[in-house]
């Protein structure tokens, strides 16, 4: 049995899927782009910004299943330029300083909304 997860204070999702899925003690947390929730515009100031959005996003979503960062066994990183590395890094770890999850890091072409930055996260409950 499957529960979607849902939060307005993480962006709406800009097509047919859910924020995130939960499927006994494994919450499945779609990638999430540096969207300001409030706004829905991507976060202002670059990759770094876009990425701190992001992972702010990703923490909303982990309230709603009453889980934190350390709960995070998996993330998934996407970024359009594989010179924004470092500047992701730099953001990521300001969020996961210990107990660090396993984590892959892909360069794609091209994000949705021109994005710059995309973080799934696998959650372990």
């Amino acid at each position: 049995m499957k529960t979607l997860i849902s939060t307005p204070k993480a962006p709406a999702a800009i097509g047919p899927y859910s924020q995130g899925t939960r499927a006994g003690n494994l919450v499945f947390l779609s990638g999430q782009l540096g969207i300001d929730p409030a706004t829905g515009a991507l976060a202002t100031g670059g990759v770094a910004a876009q990425a701190v959005q992001s992972l702010k996003n990703i923490q909303a979503l982990l309230k709603e299943v009453q889980a934190s960062p350390e709960d995070i066994v998996k993330t998934t990183v996407f970024l359009t330029d594989m010179a924004d590395f470092k500047a992701v890094n730099e953001a990521y770890a300001a969020v996961f300083s210990q107990n660090c999850p396993a984590r892959s890091c892909i360069a794609v072409a091209q994000l949705p909304l021109g994005g710059l930055v995309e973080i799934e996260a696998i959650v372990a409950l």
